[in-house]
C-alpha cells in the first residue's frame, strides 16, 4: 500500500513539474544601465563609468566589475561571490549609485539597477507580414506587435516579456527650415524649449465649484500634425510665430536604427521570454495557441514561426525519457537472461518504476523541475536502481537451489545479504552527496544532479529491503533442482583467482602498474569545460567599422545569408540588424548599434544529417571568409565553444600593443576558428570647439552650442521629446533639422544658437573639425581591458589554452599588462578543482560508511582498492572514442566511485561472514568469489546495458550525455574484471597488517603490565 501511494504520488509531481533546458539558477549579478543619447564612449567612461564602479567596488564580496561603454550607454556589471544573497546585492547596488548620482551629468537620466536572471533565453519567435494583396505599412505592423500581440502574449502564464526586432516607431517629425529661421531670427533650441513648454497636459489641483468638488487640469495638447503646425509659439524676446513658418510639420516614423529580415525578406518580428521558474515546453506551447487566436481575429496579417528553441527542450525531455525506458528494458533483459525465470525479473524488474516514481516526488517536494541535469542524473542511475534487487533476488534464488521454501529463502537470504545491500546503497549516497554541495556556478546545477541520484538510490534500497524479500517470497517457486554445475567461464575464473590469491605480489604489482599507466593516460586525453551542443541552431556575429550606417550593414547582412544559404544544412536565417538577442543566458548579445547583426542559422535536424555543428560551423566560416569590411564570430551562444583571453591594464597605449601582438599569434594557431579582439576600434567624430572668448562675448554658452547641435542633428533627448497624446498611446514630436545638415560641416556652422542679444551663427563662435575616439570601451575591475575571442574550432579548450600561454607575445608581456582568469578557461580550471574536492570527500565518506557498517577501520580499505582500477579503463575508453575530459566525463568518474565500491563490498562482506562461520581465510574468499561473483556481472552487465542508450548517443542530443556514459561503461568493465582478481589478494595484505597491528598492540599492552612499577621515594 506504501509503495502504490509513493507511486500515485510520484507519477502526480512527474506530471505537475515544470519541463526546463537546465535549472534555473539566481547568479549574484547586477547590472547598472546608464544612458545620455549622443554621449562619446571616452565622455561616458570619463564622468559615469569610472565613479559607478569606484562606488560599487567598495561593497562586501565583490568578485568582478566589467563595465562596456558604447555610444550614448553605459553598462557596468557587477559580480559578486555566489554566497551573496541577490536582493541585497541589489540593494547595495542601487545605494552605491545613488551616492554618486550628484557627480554624473544632469542630463543623464537616473541609471538602472536591475539583477541578471538566467530565465532570459528567447523561448520563440515569430515575423509578422502582411497577407499578399494588403495594404499594412511597417508602422501599422509594428504598433500591431506592441499592442495587439504584446498585450495577448503578456497574459500567457509564464510569458516574462514580448521584445519586437525590427519595424519602426511612429513620431511626429517638426523638420525646421534653417533659412526661415535664420530669416525670422530663431533659433533651434528656442523652438524645442518653446514646444515642450506650450504642448502640455498639466494637473491643476481642486474646485469647489456648486458645492461639489471638481480636479482641475489643463490640457494645451494637440491631436494631429496638422493641429500642431497651426499652433503659435512665444519667443523669449516677446514675438510669437507660427510653428508652419519655420518648419514643416509631417506625421512619420522615427529614424530606423535597427531592422529585422526573415530569408532576405524584411520583416517586424517578435521574440518571447518566459519567466523564471516556468516550463519552456508549457509556455511555448501556450504562447502558440495566443498566435493562433491572433491569426484568426486578424486575418489580413500572416504571423510565422522563425526561431523555436522549445522544440530542443521538449525532443530533450522525450528523449531522456525514451532513454530512461530502453535503459531499464535493457537492465531487465540481463536479468532474465541470468536468471531465466519470469518471476524473479518481475520481482527484480518491479524496483525500478518503484524507485524512480517517489524520486520524482522528492524532486518536486525540493523545488527542482525536469531538465537535462535531473533527467541525466536518472538515467545514468537507471541501472543502478535494479541492482539492490538483483543482489536480493540472486541470493534468495541460490537458497531456493538449496531446497528451502520461499518464504524460508527469502528470509534468510534478505538477512544474511541485508548489510552488504546498506552498505552498497550508502557507499553510492556518500559518491553523489557531495556533487550537490560544489562550489560554483557548475556547483548550482549539480545541486539537482546529486539530489536526484541520492533521492533514486535511496527509494531502491527500501524497495530491496522491503518490497523485494515480500515479493519473492508469494511470487517464488519451491524447486526442486539443486544448484547448476559452473560453467565453463566461472571455472575459468576460478582458476584464474586461486593463481591470483596464491601469487598475491605479482597480482599487487601488475594492479599497481595498470594504476600507474591509467595516470599516465592523462596527459593524452584533451581537456575541455562542456562539449559543444548539437540543437540544429548556429549564429554569425557580424560588426562592421564605427561609423557604418545602417544600410552598410544592411547590405554586408544579405551579402553573408547568402553565402551562408550555399551550405547544404542551413534551411534558413533570420537577421537582426543594429543588434538583437544572442541567446546566452549568461552573457548579453551584440549591443544594439547600427554596425552590428545577428544572423541566427536553422539547420536540418541532426538525424538529417551527415555534419556535425563543429563541421557546419566551419564551412559557414569558410564562405565568409572572402566578406570584406566586416569582422565575425560563428558558433552557437553556448558555453564549450570558444576560448576567452582577457587582457588588462591601466596604460591603454601598451594594452592595445599588447592585445595586436598576441592577437596575431593566436591567429598562427592551428586547427582554430575566427580570432576577435574587443580592441577599440576608432571611430570618426565631428568635434565642436567653442571659442570662449567669443562666446563670452556673444552671451553664448557651451550648454547652449551643446544642446543646439544635439537638437538639431538628432532631436533633442528621448525622454524630454513632447508627446501628443491619442487614445491607446502617445506618439513623440521630434524637433531636428533637415538629414542634410548631418552631413555638410558647413551646414551645421550656419546653425544659429541663443545669444545675449538673439541668436548667434555657430560658426562665430565655434570651430567645427572632424577628429575620431574610441568605438567601445571595455573595462575590469576598473581598469581597461581587451577580450581576444578564439573560436575553439577542431581544438579542445585545455590545449588550446596551454599552446596560447606558451606564445612569445604571452610569455613576454610588459610589466603593465596582466592575463585575467575569466571565461571558459577559468571554469574549466575551478570545474576541475570542485570536482576533485568532490571526489576526495566521496572517498573519505564511503570509508566513513563502511568503517561504522563494518566496525572495522582497515577492512574498508580493502574495498576502495577498487577504485584505482576502474579510472583506467575510463580513460581508455575516452581515449578510444575521441571524448574529451570534460564535466559530463568527470560527473562519469564521480559514479563509477559508487558502482565500482558496490562490487567489493559484496565481494568483502559475505567473505568476513565465512570467516565467521569458521571457514579458513583462503577458503572464505574463494567461497565469496564464486558466490558473489554471478550478482557482480549481473550488476555491471545491466548497469552497461542501462547507460548504453546514452554512450551510443540515441535519442537526444548525445554532445553531453555520451562521455559520461562513455567514461562509466569504460571504468565498469575495468574494474569489475580486475576487482574480482585484484580485491582478494588486497584483503589478505589488509588481513595481515591488522594482525601484526593486534599483535604490536598486544605486545605493548602485555609488555605495560609486566613492567615493574615505579618505586615511590
Amino acid at each position: 500500500m506504501l509503495f502504490i501511494l509513493l507511486s500515485l504520488a510520484g507519477w502526480m509531481a512527474y506530471r505537475a513539474n515544470p519541463v526546463q533546458d537546465f535549472p534555473d539558477i539566481e547568479l549574484p549579478i547586477v547590472t547598472v544601465s546608464a544612458s545620455l543619447p549622443g554621449a562619446a564612449p571616452a565622455q561616458l567612461e570619463t564622468e559615469v563609468a569610472r565613479k559607478i564602479e569606484d562606488s560599487v567596488a567598495t561593497l562586501q564580496g565583490v568578485k568582478n566589475i566589467y563595465a562596456k561603454v558604447l555610444d550614448g550607454t553605459a553598462t557596468i556589471t557587477v559580480e559578486f561571490i555566489l554566497e551573496k544573497n541577490l536582493s541585497d546585492a541589489v540593494n547595495e547596488v542601487r545605494d552605491a549609485v545613488t551616492q554618486v548620482r550628484a557627480d554624473m551629468p544632469g542630463e543623464m537620466r537616473d541609471p538602472v539597477v536591475s539583477k541578471v536572471s538566467t530565465a532570459g533565453r528567447v523561448i520563440l519567435a515569430f515575423n509578422v507580414t502582411p497577407k499578399e494583396g494588403t495594404k499594412v505599412d511597417d508602422a501599422d505592423l509594428s504598433w500591431y506587435v506592441d499592442n495587439a500581440v504584446a498585450k495577448k502574449l503578456l497574459s500567457v502564464q509564464g510569458v516574462g516579456a514580448v521584445k519586437r526586432v525590427g519595424g519602426v516607431s511612429r513620431e511626429i517629425r517638426v523638420e525646421l527650415d534653417d533659412e526661415r529661421m535664420a530669416a525670422l531670427r530663431v533659433s533651434a533650441l528656442d523652438v524645442s524649449r518653446m514646444l515642450r513648454q506650450v504642448q502640455k497636459e498639466a494637473p491643476g489641483g481642486r474646485g469647489d465649484v456648486s458645492g461639489a468638488e471638481q480636479s482641475v487640469r489643463t490640457i494645451a495638447t494637440v491631436k494631429s500634425a496638422q493641429e500642431l503646425s497651426q499652433m503659435d509659439i512665444p519667443l523669449g524676446d516677446g514675438r510669437h510665430i507660427r510653428l508652419e513658418q519655420v518648419a514643416n510639420v509631417t506625421d512619420t516614423i522615427a529614424e530606423p536604427r535597427s531592422e529585422a529580415s526573415q530569408d532576405g525578406k524584411q520583416v517586424v518580428a517578435f521574440e518571447i521570454f518566459r519567466t523564471k521558474g516556468a516550463s519552456e515546453t508549457q509556455v511555448a506551447a501556450d504562447a502558440r495557441a495566443a498566435v493562433e487566436e491572433l491569426r484568426k481575429a486578424h486575418p489580413t496579417i500572416d504571423i510565422t514561426q522563425s526561431i523555436d528553441n522549445a522544440e530542443p527542450v521538449a525532443e530533450n525531455f522525450s528523449g531522456s525519457m525514451e532513454l530512461l525506458y530502453e535503459g531499464a528494458i535493457l537492465a531487465v533483459l540481463v536479468v532474465f537472461w541470468f536468471l531465466r525465470d519470469w518471476r524473479a525479473t518481475l520481482v527484480a524488474a518491479s524496483a525500478l518504476p518503484l524507485s524512480v516514481l517517489p524520486a520524482f516526488l522528492g524532486m518536486y517536494w525540493m523545488g527542482f523541475t525536469l531538465n537535462t541535469v535531473t533527467l541525466l542524473s536518472l538515467a545514468l542511475v537507471v541501472g543502478v536502481l535494479v541492482d539492490d534487487a538483483i543482489v536480493e533476488i540472486e541470493n534468495i534464488e541460490r537458497h531456493l537451489h538449496m531446497g528451502k521454501t520461499p518464504m524460508q529463502a527469502a528470509m534468510e537470504a534478505a538477512d544474511e545479504i541485508g548489510m552488504a545491500v546498506i552498505a552498497t546503497t550508502f557507499a553510492l549516497v556518500a559518491v553523489f552527496l557531495p556533487t550537490a554541495f560544489m562550489g560554483g556556478i557548475p556547483g548550482k546545477f549539480f545541486k539537482q544532479f546529486g539530489w536526484a541520484a541520492v533521492l533514486a538510490v535511496l527509494a531502491s534500497l527500501v524497495v530491496a529491503r522491503l518490497l523485494t524479500p515480500m515479493m519473492a517470497a508469494h511470487l517464488l517457486k519451491a524447486t526442486d533442482k539443486a544448484q547448476q554445475e559452473d560453467g565453463w567461464i566461472m571455472q575459468r575464473y576460478m582458476k584464474t583467482m586461486r593463481w591470483c590469491l596464491n601469487n598475491r605480489g605479482k597480482t599487487a604489482l601488475a594492479a599497481g602498474a595498470f594504476f600507474i599507466g591509467s595516470i599516465m593516460l592523462v596527459g593524452l586525453l584533451p581537456t575541455g569545460f562542456v562539449p559543444p551542443a548539437d540543437r540544429g541552431q548556429t549564429m554569425v556575429n557580424l560588426e562592421l567599422p564605427p561609423g557604418s550606417t545602417l544600410a552598410e550593414t544592411r547590405a554586408i547582412a544579405e551579402r553573408a545569408r547568402l553565402a551562408i544559404m550555399e551550405v547544404k544544412p542551413v534551411t534558413n536565417v533570420f537577421s537582426s540588424i543594429g543588434g538583437g538577442s544572442s541567446g546566452d543566458a549568461f552573457a548579453p548579445g551584440a549591443a544594439a548599434e547600427a554596425r552590428r547583426a545577428v544572423l541566427t542559422i536553422t539547420t536540418r535536424h541532426r538525424n538529417d544529417r551527415k555534419e556535425s555543428m563543429p563541421q557546419i560551423d566551419d564551412m559557414i566560416r569558410e564562405k565568409l571568409s572572402a566578406l570584406p569590411g566586416a569582422r565575425f564570430t560563428v558558433g552557437p551562444p553556448d558555453t564549450g565553444v570558444k576560448m576567452q583571453l582577457v587582457l588588462r591594464s591601466e596604460d591603454p597605449v601598451a594594452l592595445i600593443d599588447s592585445a595586436r601582438k598576441v592577437e596575431r599569434d593566436l591567429r598562427t594557431l592551428h586547427g582554430i576558428g575566427n580570432v576577435t579582439s574587443s580592441a577599440s576600434l576608432v571611430r570618426p567624430e565631428i568635434i565642436v570647439r567653442p571659442d570662449f572668448a567669443r562666446a563670452a562675448d556673444l552671451g553664448v554658452t557651451a550648454n547652449a552650442i551643446g544642446e543646439t547641435v544635439r537638437v538639431a542633428t538628432a532631436g533633442d533627448y528621448d525622454f524630454e521629446l513632447t508627446k501628443m497624446n491619442l487614445a491607446e498611446r502617445q506618439v513623440p514630436i521630434r524637433v531636428k533639422l533637415p538629414d542634410s545638415v548631418r552631413a555638410d560641416l558647413d551646414a551645421i556652422g550656419r546653425l544659429t544658437v541663443p545669444g545675449r542679444n538673439g541668436p548667434v551663427m555657430l560658426a562665430n563662435v565655434a570651430s567645427i573639425t572632424m577628429d575620431s575616439g574610441p568605438a567601445q570601451i571595455d573595462r575590469l575591475n576598473r581598469s581597461r581591458n581587451v577580450t581576444l575571442d578564439v573560436e575553439l574550432g577542431s581544438r579542445s579548450l585545455g590545449e588550446l589554452d596551454e599552446e596560447a600561454r606558451q606564445l612569445p607575445s604571452m610569455k613576454n608581456l610588459p610589466p603593465t599588462v596582466t592575463r585575467a582568469e575569466l571565461g571558459d578557461t577559468q571554469e574549466m580550471q575551478n570545474l576541475f578543482a570542485s570536482f576533485g574536492i568532490a571526489m576526495l570527500i566521496g572517498v573519505l565518506c564511503i570509508y566513513g560508511v563502511l568503517v561504522l557498517l563494518f566496525h572495522d577501520f582497515l577492512q574498508p580499505l580493502t574495498i576502495l582498492a577498487a577504485l584505482p582500477l576502474s579510472i583506467g579503463g575510463a580513460f581508455v575508453a575516452l581515449l578510444v572514442t575521441q571524448k574529451a575530459l570534460s564535466m559530463p566525463s568527470m560527473i562519469g568518474l564521480i559514479m563509477l566511485m559508487g558502482i565500482v565500491t558496490k562490487n567489493s563490498i559484496l565481494l568483502v562482506d559475505y567473505a568476513i561472514l565465512a570467516r565467521a562461520d569458521g571457514m579458513s581465510r583462503f577458503d572464505a574468499l574463494v567461497d565469496a568469489c564464486h558466490k558473489r561473483s554471478r550478482p557482480i556481472l549481473m550488476t555491471t552487465i545491466a548497469m552497461g546495458a542501462g547507460m548504453m542508450p546514452l554512450a551510443m548517443g540515441w535519442g537526444a542530443d548525445p554532445s553531453f550525455r555520451s562521455p559520461m556514459a562513455i567514461a562509466v561503461i569504460g571504468g565498469l568493465i575495468t574494474s569489475t574484471l580486475l576487482s574480482l582478481l585484484v580485491v582478494p589478494a588486497v584483503f589478505t595484505y589488509v588481513d595481515d597488517a591488522e594482525h601484526l597491528l593486534k599483535r604490536i598492540v598486544h605486545k605493548v599492552r602485555k609488555h605495560q603490565k609486566h613492567a615493574p612499577a615505579p618505586v615511590a621515594e
